[in-house]
């Protein structure tokens, strides 16, 4: 009869002891443990003496022998050394803590030795841990779940920062097994996930560190206390030591790498990071910090160019692995489950369109997002998941976006270099981001594009429409940021490779570096001088003027009659001279007067032509003479009803004037027809009897339309507080004796009445 399989945990092993007698022990017990020593990990020399490398080799040589022994042993010695065993822990813990990142500058190999032990070390930790996060080996080895988790979670063989360390370390190339790995670590023990939530606030607490740095104040919704009154006195990015600006990148770059290396492995975590509003905190942060922290690198003289280089690829690759978490949590919070099809599309698909929303304020962060990843695609998959999704909103957001790429100074690209170039994980930096000295990163090692790659970076003229327009400022700036990373080359060339790139620095500076530029920028002088600017042309030959070419125009000539011009009164004349000069209107007067008196001969032989001099044109057309013009129309000479031709009154003789004499012929005319006619009286009427006048007038009115007249009983007094009559006094006394007889006053006594008839029910 075979023997049932027990677990390791609750199996017994029996040991020959010392003495002579046998004892029976757990498997898991600390007596079993082989006296074994450790070395914690040192990482290589950077210098590379040959000692120092001799030294490291011997070290490393005896790390890779003992974790090859550990990985050797049978299954219950192993977790013997493992649960029992300081040591290792400690080796284990220095090699996450000291292993080199990728990113790190020290994590170029010295030689091929050193590169050699290196993997070798690398691939012994990674398979150690990956032992150690599995409870079932076989059929034969393997550990009870629930007393696995106890024993990992006790024995603290993983905890949250360790994790986090294994991704960013293995992350790359062994994603499926790490994330098996820690999905098996999670489930089989709960309690990782409270310590995961207890972790994310810890993160958060980064970007304040970075802020508090950075003499900035983030605007989540985490902070919400008031600034520090010693926060105006901390150094700023500008202010700060070199040093410090150094350490300051590496600790955002090594978190947000390490950030994004957890969630990528494992998304489950991403509801957790989601419950503590991180990616609102992670925008605002991207918003406020990013910006100050670039213009440091770039404004900031170093005194080694590589470190400057360094520092902005830095930079870049930690905007990059920002906008991906980003993008991580919404797509595993909101896209994922509306892929999937769930019951609760609509809400996932709200929540969605809020962080849009969120996002419109925040236009760097926006614009970089969209450039990576396109809201416009994932709008489109929500419009084909609810087809019943308001349009108008979905504008706005793009509207939005487009609004984001307009206020940072950028130009949309028209496609996206994840879907051209790279894969999505592999791509290019944010927004196509090159450094100060033109080395772009693209991937964990930051290499510079070449070939056709490096084309699909670049914009061409011909592909980005006209070329854009700057102020004189602005193109100023661009010059200046150029020259200070290239101060041998001349204004005259770098303008010539602005226009060319469409005025984007960042290519300029990329293509000179690599040697890439367009042929007919090659073939110019490198120190060639900024051109003179051209003259304007002159304002005098484009004047156009009504006093052009008179005898005063001192523009066209050169000499003009000084007599003819004087400043105030001229001499020798006295204001009443002056004045009294009516030469000019007599000049008028006698031309009214050679017009009235062609027009009088006009009027006077209406058949013939006259012109306007009164000569006769024997020239005249007589084609049309035989059309009866005017037949139909009203009796009457139409040019004796015109209006009569009236000279001005200044004009005019020392007789009355025309008008005045028609009026006082038109006044005799009357009182002769009617020799009773009075003067009309030019004096004001009473008012008392005007306003008799409008009241009878106003009683008509009324009288015409209906409105009834006030009724008897109404009584009217005087103002309050000027006292009434007695007979207003009277009339109000009676009145309010007599007002509950009638209307809706009475009706107490009126349904006592009809209850006592039998027609109200009691």
């Amino acid at each position: 009869m075979a023997c049932a399989i027990v677990p390791l945990d609750e199996q017994q092993v029996t040991e020959p002891s010392v003495v002579g007698k046998d004892r029976t022990l757990p498997a898991l017990h600390p007596d079993r443990k082989e006296e074994r020593c450790f070395v914690p990990y040192k990482p290589p020399p950077e210098d590379g003496s040959p000692a120092q490398v001799e030294e490291f080799l011997e070290h490393a040589k005896f790390i890779t022998e003992d974790l090859e022994w550990l990985l050797a042993l049978p299954h219950d010695k192993f977790w013997c050394q493992v649960v029992f065993d300081e040591t290792l822990q400690k080796c284990l813990d220095s090699y996450l803590r000291h292993a080199s990142r990728g990113l790190d500058p020290a994590g170029l190999p010295c030689s091929p030795a050193v590169a050699d032990v290196q993997r070798c070390i690398h691939r012994a930790v990674f398979m150690t841990f990956l032992r150690m996060a599995t409870h079932k080996e076989s059929k034969e080895n393997f550990l009870t779940p629930t007393v696995f988790g106890e024993i990992i979670y006790e024995n603290f063989l993983f905890d949250i920062p360790k994790i986090l360390d294994l991704c960013v370390l293995f992350g790359k190339g062994n994603t499926q097994l790490l994330h098996k790995m820690i999905e098996n670590i999670f489930t089989q023990q709960p309690g990782y996930y409270s310590d995961l939530d207890e972790t994310v606030p810890s993160v958060l607490q980064v970007f304040d560190t970075i802020l508090d740095k950075c003499g900035l104040q983030c605007e989540g919704a985490g902070t919400m206390e008031p600034l520090k009154l010693n926060a105006y006195g901390r150094p700023t990015t500008m202010t700060m030591s070199q040093q410090d600006l150094l350490d300051l990148v590496l600790y955002l770059c090594d978190s947000t790498t390490t950030i994004h290396a957890f969630l990528d492995i494992y998304p489950p975590a991403c509801s957790t990071f989601q419950s503590h509003s991180f990616l609102s905190r992670l925008v605002s942060f991207y918003e406020s910090a990013v910006p100050d922290i670039e213009k440091a690198v770039r404004k900031r003289n170093f005194t080694d160019k590589s470190l400057k280089e360094d520092l902005w690829k830095r930079m870049c690759h930690s905007c990059k692995r920002m906008v991906e978490v980003a993008h991580l949590l919404l797509q595993h919070s909101c896209l994922q489950p509306i892929l999937e099809g769930g019951e609760n599309i609509q809400t996932f698909a709200e929540e969605l369109l809020q962080h849009f929303t969120s996002f419109l304020p925040e236009k760097r962060f926006l614009s970089d997002y969209d450039e990576q990843f396109p809201i416009a695609d994932d709008i489109s998959l929500l419009q084909q998941a609810l087809p019943l999704i308001d349009e108008t909103r979905t504008s706005y957001l793009l509207q939005g976006v487009q609004s984001a790429w307009d206020s940072v100074g950028r130009r949309r690209p028209q496609g996206h270099l994840k879907t051209q170039a790279l894969p999505a994980a592999q791509g290019g930096g944010v927004g196509g981001r090159a450094s100060p000295l033109g080395v772009r990163e693209s991937g964990e090692g930051w290499e510079t594009p070449r070939g056709a790659e490096a084309s699909q970076y670049m914009p061409h003229k011909g592909n980005n429409g006209a070329a854009c327009s700057l102020g004189a400022g602005e193109l100023e700036s661009l010059l200046s940021s150029i020259r200070e990373l290239l101060p041998d080359l001349g204004e005259g060339f770098l303008l010539a490779c602005l226009q060319e790139y469409d005025y984007s620095s960042e290519l300029v500076i990329n293509n000179i570096l690599e040697d890439r530029l367009a042929p007919g920028l090659d073939q110019l002088d490198r120190a060639m001088p900024r051109p003179p600017k051209e003259e304007l042309p002159p304002v005098l030959s484009e004047r156009s003027n009504v006093f052009d070419d008179d005898e005063f125009d001192v523009f066209h000539r050169d000499q003009v009659d000084m007599s003819r011009i004087w400043k105030g009164r001229r001499k020798g004349e006295s204001a009443q001279e002056i004045l009294g000069d009516k030469q000019h209107i007599d000049e008028q007067r006698e031309r009214y007067r050679a017009y009235e008196t062609v027009v009088d001969e006009v009027m006077v032989e209406p058949g013939a032509a006259y012109t306007l001099d009164g000569d006769y044109d024997d020239e005249y057309d007589d084609t049309y003479d035989v059309n009866q013009v005017g037949a139909n129309d009203l009796d009457g000479d139409s040019l004796l009803s015109r209006r009569p031709f009236t000279i001005p009154l200044v004009l005019r003789t020392g007789n009355k004037p025309q008008f005045e004499q028609e009026e006082e012929e038109e006044e005799d005319t009357r009182t002769t027809a009617n020799p009773n006619h009075a003067p009309r009286d030019q004096f004001v009427q009473d008012p008392a009897l005007l306003r008799e006048r409008a009241e009878a007038r106003r009683a008509a009115v009324h009288q015409r339309k209906g409105y009834r007249p006030e009724p008897a009983g109404s009584v009217v007094g005087k103002p309050k507080g000027q006292g009434q009559t007695q007979e207003t006094v009277q009339d109000r006394r009676k009145k309010e004796a007599s007002k509950g007889r009638g209307a809706n006053h009475n009706r107490r006594n009126m349904a006592d009445r009809k209850r006592n008839k039998g027609m109200i029910p009691s």
